[in-house]
């Protein structure tokens, strides 16, 4: 009895544990954030650039918080995602080429995260790249297949701690602070042509368009799963406590994604950069960074926060595609769901993990396919955010819940920033 006792307390213990009510959709998503790609971008903006492209993250942070809480608050008040509120707005051709350009971008970023991921694996045990990527699609395929998503997330954040070492990485070499403010704030800003596909890149990888479409269905499976939760626009008097709590999650989750960015280009700064080392190529030569932290163990560290990164991210890249694709056709959509239950939706996200893998052949380099995905990201954000600011102030669709001008006009700005830095990096490759 005493063992069979503990056994149950054991089991209730583990239980609270694996369902911590605080991780919700903003922190989830800010965790996704910090993908391969991420990494990938951000190694390589303080390998080529130094200090002079933090102001990047200082730019970036109160921007990501204001459309990620716009997209949020667009589920939380009308009860459906940002494709078919997009659909009932604007003209359905248009709507249709995002959704096109959504999975398109996705499918590419998976690709590439997985082919980084099974290089990661190889990095440490020296074979199998190829057989490495294709497991971890499927082990990636059948947790969504058959498990709840947000039951293996919380468990899968444990891995993407390792992405702390970047953090104990500044506390350990030796850092010129006041390079670091100054990079910071902009004082010594890197504009130069060859900084400029690196700032659409780190734009891209930071204000993502998956980010978007998952966060704002978060929202509404968050609405699905609680009887006493209601669209806003049905139940007003929820709203407080629910806008509320959309602000908190949303700027932690932000908060932590920024953080880890500006601890790996700062250690890539520090490392990289100052040995000369100025453009990454390899998964390994971005793995060095963390050499003065973990020695021979640096693969491994490198190795654990792709993985676990990866894992937690793919979901979200291929779901935010279904979820855009099942929500423009009117089909069965959610994670919680069976497969058998939402046959079309869970298609799109099996069709979006095996395209994919198609990366992972093609003889591009992991980490430049990093690289590339979080340009592209970078580029049809600005349609996508343009598209979402409509949505957000339409009095119709949003009633007294459409942003306001502070949240809106950080929201139009969010999407001129991205704009702008897109126009100035297709001006500098055409010249």
């Amino acid at each position: 009895m005493t063992v069979a006792k503990g056994k149950k307390n054991f089991a209730a213990k583990l239980s609270r544990a694996a369902h911590l009510d605080q991780l919700g959709p903003g922190l989830i998503t800010g965790a996704a954030d910090d993908d391969p790609s991420g990494i990938a971008t951000y190694s390589q903006a303080g390998a080529q650039s130094g200090f002079n492209l933090l102001w990047t993250m200082a730019l970036t942070f109160p921007l990501m918080v204001a459309i990620q809480m716009i997209s949020a608050q667009i589920g939380r008040v009308t009860g459906h995602g940002l494709a078919r509120n997009m659909g009932e707005v604007l003209p359905h051709g248009l709507v249709t080429g995002l959704v096109i350009l959504l999975f398109a971008a996705n499918t590419i970023n998976v690709g590439a995260d997985l082919a980084a991921m099974g290089e990661a694996a190889r990095l440490v045990t020296g074979f199998g790249q190829h057989e490495f990527t294709i497991g971890f699609a499927l082990i990636s395929l059948v947790l969504q297949l058959f498990i709840p998503y947000r039951r293996y997330a919380r468990f899968l954040t444990i891995l993407t701690l390792s992405l702390f070492a970047y953090v104990a990485l500044v506390f350990m070499v030796h850092l010129d602070w006041a390079a670091i403010a100054t990079g910071l704030i902009g004082i010594h800003a890197d504009l130069s042509e060859s900084a400029a596909t690196t700032i659409v890149a780190i734009f891209g990888t930071t204000i993502s368009p998956y980010l978007f479409f998952w966060q704002s269905a978060q929202e509404v499976e968050e609405v699905d799963q609680k009887d006493s939760s209601k669209p806003l626009l049905e139940a007003p008097r929820q709203a407080k406590a629910a806008l509320s709590r959309i602000r908190i999650d949303t700027i932690a989750g932000m908060l932590v994604s920024n953080l880890i960015a500006i601890a790996i280009m700062i250690s890539t700064a520090a490392t990289l950069h100052q040995a000369g080392k100025t453009n990454i190529q390899t998964a390994a030569e971005a793995a060095q960074a963390l050499e003065p932290l973990a020695g021979h163990f640096a693969f491994l560290l490198f190795a654990v926060g792709i993985i676990g990164t990866g894992l937690l991210a793919i979901p979200v890249l291929a779901g935010s595609a279904a979820y855009a694709v099942g929500e423009a056709n009117g089909w069965k959509i959610g994670l919680d769901n069976m497969p058998w239950q939402a046959k079309g939706f869970y298609t799109v996200i099996g069709a979006a993990i095996f395209l994919g893998l198609g990366i992972d052949y093609s003889g591009i380099d992991p980490i430049k396919a990093l690289y590339w995905s979080a340009v592209l990201n970078g580029v049809i954000a600005v349609p996508m955010m343009a598209a979402m600011m409509v949505v957000a102030g339409h009095r119709k669709k949003m009633g007294d819940f459409r942003v306001g001008p502070v949240l809106g006009g950080l929201g139009w700005l969010s999407t001129a920033v991205m704009a702008a830095a897109a126009i100035t990096m297709l001006y500098v490759s055409l010249n």
